[in-house]
């Protein structure tokens, strides 16, 4: 017995994978040669599990612009940004994200993940109510522990559960703080957000929605749901990250309140983590700068994405609720995707395998991320590896073959 015996239950599920031969914790590629395609085990491996939907990793002018403030600035800052952290990038930075959604202000966090804990620990606090979707990010329930709010989780993607709850509230005191996200990592959808901002304003609380997953990928300038949705203005703050579509990593926040300057005094995760290199911080601008001159990205993205969910669901497969750059296919249990994801790996093609407990109903499921820069000739192979897996597992049925044959 160790100080780490009370995570046996994942210490079993752990080995119940590598029963089967399948450590995904575990996968090194011997090389990336570009946002689609790996080296893996001497193999080149289509990459459809990376998140790097615009495809910026290799953009020349974004490493170009890494490599000149690196050399100009050094490899690290070596503080937080309320000490020697903060470097005329940093600030230009934060200018250009919330010009980018027209906002006044925006704080750049050294993650995605810090952003969601530094905002709202910050924002809420004892006394005051977090109303979190269930299928909330990790991140989101992370920072509503460190805010010591009380949390109330309302059923995934439901107004009307969401409007009950808050009506039960009315009388006492505290702000009421609702968390949704733009597009959920693990199913794809999207949250109805509509009818969340009519909630907002019939309850009188405020609204965050993460974009983190939707920046760069929904809205005609690809702001994310929020602007798809024609709701901007009653989203009080916007949370995202640069470690998808702006390639790089870290995160930020953007909003109008007026005290929001207040929150990088009282905000611990910004004021105690080093801040981000300068190679960093140059090539997400060069990044969030591609992203608005080139809206033929986001339509490559959904182009693909479209013809993969498609492709996906022809054959049989469960996917999810609509096609976005995430899909995801459900199994039917853990042994099944386990086994089905090593398969997919060994005929060259990359995806997540997701497993309870960090999936939404404890589902089983082979998760997909698409990028703009996907050739079709890649989503059909892909297409082709999953009917053939299918195939030999007996997973598709005589109907499910006739139609993955056509692939």
């Amino acid at each position: 017995m160790t100080i780490l015996a009370k995570h046996a239950a994942y210490r079993h599920a752990y080995d119940a994978l590598l029963a089967h031969g399948v450590d995904p914790l575990n996968v090194k590629f011997d090389a990336v040669l570009s946002p689609t395609e790996g080296v893996l085990n001497g193999q080149t491996t289509i990459l459809l599990g990376t998140n790097n939907y615009l495809g910026l990793t290799f953009d020349h002018d974004c490493i170009e612009k890494a490599v000149e403030a690196t050399r100009s600035q050094g490899t690290g800052t070596t503080g937080s940004r309320v000490a020697n952290g903060t470097y005329g990038g940093h600030a230009q930075l934060e200018a250009e994200i919330a010009d980018f959604y027209g906002r006044k202000q925006a704080m750049v966090f050294s993650t995605g993940y810090q952003a969601n804990l530094g905002v709202l620990s910050s924002l809420v606090g004892r006394g005051d109510h977090l109303m979190l979707d269930a299928d909330s990010h990790a991140s989101i329930y992370d920072g509503s522990r460190l805010g010591m709010a009380e949390v109330i989780r309302f059923r995934h993607n439901n107004p009307d559960d969401l409007y009950k709850r808050l009506r039960r509230l009315e009388g006492m005191p505290g702000d009421r703080l609702i968390v949704v996200e733009g597009i959920y990592s693990m199913l794809g959808d999207t949250a109805p957000l509509k009818e969340f901002a009519h909630v907002k304003r019939e309850t009188g609380a405020y609204l965050l929605v993460d974009e983190a997953h939707s920046l760069g990928v929904l809205g005609e300038t690809g702001r994310g749901l929020a602007e798809q949705a024609g709701v901007e203005e009653d989203v009080d703050f916007i949370v995202g990250t640069f470690s998808k579509s702006l390639g790089s990593v870290g995160g930020f926040c953007v909003s109008d309140n007026p005290d929001f300057d207040l929150l990088k005094i009282v905000c611990r995760p910004y004021m105690f983590t080093a801040s981000l290199p300068p190679g960093v911080i140059a090539s997400t601008i060069q990044a969030l700068r591609t992203l608005r001159a080139e809206p033929r990205l986001r339509h490559d993205l959904m182009r693909n994405a479209t013809r993969l969910y498609d492709g996906l669901g022809a054959m049989g497969f469960q996917t999810g609720p609509e096609a976005n750059p995430i899909v995801a296919v459900t199994m039917p249990n853990q042994e099944m995707a386990a086994v089905f994801w090593k398969m997919l790996l060994e005929s060259g093609l990359y995806i997540n395998l997701a497993i309870p407990p960090a999936t939404p109903t404890n589902a089983s499921l082979l998760r997909l991320s698409v990028s703009a820069a996907h050739s079709v000739q890649q989503i059909d192979r892909a297409l082709e590896i999953f009917a053939d897996v299918g195939r030999k597992l007996g997973f598709l049925s005589s109907d499910r073959r006739r139609a993955a044959g056509a692939v």
